[in-house]
This record gives C-alpha cells, structure tokens and sequence, in this order.
C-alpha cells in the first residue's frame, strides 16, 4: 500500500510538470476524443497531431486486473496507475518516443509486458503511400538525368553535379511536407538491401592493385577526418561557453558534452557507434533526441557542399596544388576495363546481375543475423565482466556494419572469377542505378527547415563541422592530396558506409569501391575516438 502511494504521488508530481497527460479512461469516453487507438499497436507506430490530439493505450488482456498497479515508462519517465480502463495522451509534441508498460518495477525501470515505438509528427504530408512516394523520388531521378542530357542544361550541371540534385529535390519535397521522409520505409529498404546490392556489383571490376597504387595519402586523409571531428566537438563547445558558460551544464544529467559524444559518435563511425556513445555517456532521451537534429542537419548540409565540389573538383585540386594522377589513373583504367568488355546487354545478363547482387545481399544478411547477436552476445557478457575494452567494440555487434562488410568481401572475391565479365553488359550500371535510388532516400530524409529550430545547437555543430573542414583542407594543402581524397575521407567519417560510396561515384562509379573500404574502417575506430572527443568536452564542460 505505502507503494501504491508513493507512486501515486510520483506519478501525481510528473504529470504536473510534464506537458504530456496522461490519464485512465473509459471505452466510452473513447467517442468523444479524436484520439487515436493503439490496443493493437505493434513495432513502430506514427501519430500525426493534425489528425489526432492524442493516443489511447488499452491494456493487455494479461494487465487488466483493476486491483493492482501497473507502470508505465513513457519519454524516460515513469508513471503509476492502478486501473483497468484505458490511458489517454495528450498534449504531444512531435518528436520519437517509446512507450512501455508492465506489472512489476525493476530498479529504476519497469519489467515490460510490451512495448512499441511512437513517432510524433505535427503535420500529415501530402502523400504517405509508399508506392507514390517512390514514383515521385523515381520521376525526379528521371528529370534529372533527362535534363543532363539537354544542350540548354549543360551549363547549369557544369556548376550543379547532377548528383546534388537527386539528393536535394526530395529534400525540398520533404520540407515542403509533401513527402514525409522520416515516416517512409525507402531508406530503410534502400540502405539493408539495394546499398549492399550496388557494392557487390560495383565491386566486380574493382582494382585491388590501382586502390593500393593511390598510396598514403588516401589514409592520411581519412584519419585527418577522424582528427577534425575529435578535436572540433571540444574547440566548438569551448568558444561557445566561452560567452555562455552555464549553457555547458557541467556534470548535470543534460550536460551538453553527453549529448555531443552521440553526434562524435555518428560522425566518425555511425548509427552503432552512436549508439554507443549514448550508452557511454549517459545521455538522457530528450537531449538525445535533440543531437540528432544537430547530427542529420549538419551532416546532410556537409554531403551537399561534398557533392557540389565533386563538379569542381580540378578547380580545388588546383587550389590544393593536388597531384591527381593516381586517382585518374585507377578511373581511367577500371573506364578502360569496362569499355573492352562493353556489350549490348541481353534479357540473361541483366538476370545474372540481379540474381548474382541479391543472391549475396541475402547471404550477407543470413551472415549479419548471424554474426551480430554472437559478436553482440559475447561484448555484453564482455561489459557484465566488468571489461573496460567491450565500450571500445561495440559497433561490431551491429547488423549494419557486418551487412556491408560481407557485401563487399563477396563482391571483392567475385572480382577474381569469370563474373568480372558481366561489366561489360552493365554491373556497375546497375549498381550506379541502385545508388542512385539511395541518393534519393537519403535526401528525402532531410528536412531545410530544421537548420531555423534548436539555433543554438545548430551553430555549435556548424563551428564543429568548420573544424573538421578546415583541417582537411590544411592537411590536404600540406601533402597535396586531391579533393577525391578529402571528400570521400570526411564523408567515409561522418556519413558511413551508406554514404561514402555516394560521394565517390559523384567524382565516378569506378571510385566508389574506394569510399566503401574507407567506410569499414571508419567503423572500427568510431568508437574509440569518440570517447576520446567526449573526455575533451567533459574536461572543457
């Protein structure tokens, strides 16, 4: 009973100070609410606040016993209940939740009887389905492609890579609220299967020998990139408390070092290593939420400057006083390779070369789904140990990372079979056909006006970012090295494998083998160097 009190008081006190209310209900008070039922919501779940104030939550049928209590953990914070009716939320704000329930408490958080995600939007976008969300980002590729090809366009794609423009206009359409990027399952499909596709068949014709042939530099580059985004999180967080010292927040639960390591941590490895980093750095959900807005904003704003300097590239090699030669002498032999082997594609090649990428994307999740729960497995028992090195490792438990590693090895090894053949009828076309679809999900995934909400944030991720950039041009100035180099090394950091081979092609589909390889590596010392870069911010909070 003294529990039952408690809670109630707790419970009592957080409604107060919470915008969100949560309170029981009747079946019939249901009809008088525009309110949105989730009895039979399962996974993800998407709630539009110009259709529906609210969401109704009807306990299972095993928590519906009137005279016990039941919790409910709903945006990091736990309520108490003992009702059998239903329970109502009002007052969201957009934004992702999770929402869990059960009977019994466990330390400071609940043990579940279920649970799903919940993602919050103000606005219902023009068009959900997801068949003419696809139509709509396929006929813009289509438009793009159809204008590069016009004589009175090629002025305009001298200065405006082509590229850019498949990632920008569904952006435009995103912000616009005519599509709803972050409410789609096209990014998800084009990151977990025509990604991993596209790499195997850009991989076919892949130079082992020219990638090693680009020397050091290559290296250098990339690890300059880790460096920029170490040392940029802790120099940005400084010259900002430098004028608002009490915004740091010090050691406090929503101290802004917490929240930044996650943003170190998506920019040097990715969505593993962020996670990761959270978990590090004990950072709370609402500050979470808030970094990655600052992590996709800017990371999407940088990938555009990538792309538009991809049409530029010799006027920035000039300026680098870049010696190029490597890099246009692996395009211009892999271009060569393909144009010996060219042929007119048949209905049999074009199967082969579906058959033989998808028939690897399935063997590279059947290895993920194995790989990553054993591998994940045994770093949690690493942790339950007590061993200080599982935080290191994490991101080699993530599906992601062994998705793409395994895509590649098999692309690599079927380089050096008979399959190298089908180049000539097309493979890196295709390929270059399914990156391209990516493109497109990625930018639809971005949203302008997020650049306007949380400034603050924003301005300390563009200080960070003008960090990051301008070391990498310094040290490309200082060694020469060529803006293919300082493109696909910073993007290989802060966008991850479902990027990096996206800046490559921009300068050719040949080169995108070198982005992807470039990417792995950015998976193995994400971690790391993020704890690095969030023992600076701490020092400095």
């Amino acid at each position: 009973m003294l529990r039952v009190i408690i809670l109630s008081f707790f419970c009592v006190a957080t409604l107060i100070s919470s915008a969100t209310t949560i309170t029981d209900s009747t079946p019939a008070d249901y009809a008088n609410d525009a309110l949105t039922n989730l009895h039979t919501a399962k996974g993800k779940f998407s709630l539009y606040l110009d259709k529906s104030e609210g969401i109704i939550l009807d306990w299972p049928n095993e928590l519906s016993q009137p005279t016990d209590s039941f919790f409910v953990k709903f945006d990091s914070k736990l309520y108490g209940f003992i009702t059998d009716k239903g329970l109502t939320f009002k007052n969201l704000k957009a934004g992702d939740y999770e929402i869990s329930w059960g009977k019994a408490m466990d330390g400071d958080d609940i043990v579940k009887a279920k649970s799903f995600g919940l993602k919050v939007f103000n606005k219902t976008p023009w068009f959900k389905h997801e068949a003419i969300v696809l139509g709509l980002l396929l006929g813009l590729l289509a438009l793009v492609f159809y204008t590069n090809s016009l004589p009175s366009f090629s002025k305009f794609y001298k200065f405006v890579p082509a590229l850019l423009l498949c990632y920008f206009l569904p952006a435009i359409l995103n912000s616009a609220g005519i599509i709803n990027g972050q409410d789609s399952q096209l990014y998800y499909v084009s990151s977990r299967f025509l990604l991993p596709a596209s790499l195997v068949l850009l991989c076919l014709s892949i130079d082992l020998k020219g990638i090693l042939n680009l020397g050091p530099k290559a290296l250098i580059m990339f690890f300059a990139a880790t460096l920029g985004v170490v040392i940029g999180g802790p120099l940005a967080l400084w010259i900002v408390g430098s004028f608002t010292p009490d915004a740091l927040g010090g050691d406090s639960a929503n101290a802004l070092w917490r929240g930044l390591s996650t943003v170190a941590g998506s920019w040097i490895g990715g969505g593993a290593n962020q996670t990761a980093l959270k978990e590090i750095a004990d950072c709370p959900e609402g500050l979470f939420s808030n970094m990655i807005l600052v992590d996709v904003a800017l990371a999407n704003v940088w990938m555009a400057f990538l792309l538009f300097g991809a049409g530029m590239d010799k006027k920035i090699n000039k300026f680098l006083k870049a010696d190029n030669t490597a890099v246009e002498a692996l395009q211009t032999k892999v271009e060569n390779y393909q144009a010996s082997v060219s042929r007119a594609p048949s209905l049999k090649d074009l199967m082969i070369i579906c058959g033989v990428a998808f028939l690897a994307v399935g063997i590279a999740h059947w290895g993920a789904n194995f790989l990553s729960p054993w591998i994940g497995g045994g770093i949690k028992d690493m942790k339950a140990g007590g061993s200080g090195v599982a935080q290191y490792i994490s991101s080699f438990g993530s599906g992601f990372f062994w998705l793409i590693v395994i895509s590649t090895a098999i692309g690599v090894a079927l380089s050096f079979t008979k399959l190298r053949s089908y180049e000539g009828a097309g493979a890196s076309k295709v390929g270059s056909l399914f990156i391209y679809i990516l493109v497109a999900t990625i930018g639809m995934k971005m949203d302008l006006m997020l650049i306007f909400d949380n400034w603050q944030l924003i301005i300390i991720g563009a200080v960070w970012m003008s960090i990051h950039a301008g070391l990498l041009i310094l040290v490309a100035k200082l060694i020469k090295a060529p803006f293919f180099f300082l493109a696909v090394g910073s993007q290989a950091n802060v966008g991850g494998a479902a990027s990096a081979p996206v800046v490559a092609s921009a300068f050719s589909p040949a080169l995108a083998p070198v982005g992807v390889l470039l990417a792995v590596m950015g998976y193995a010392v994400g971690t790391l160097a993020a704890v690095v870069c969030m023992e600076l911010m701490h020092a400095i909070s």
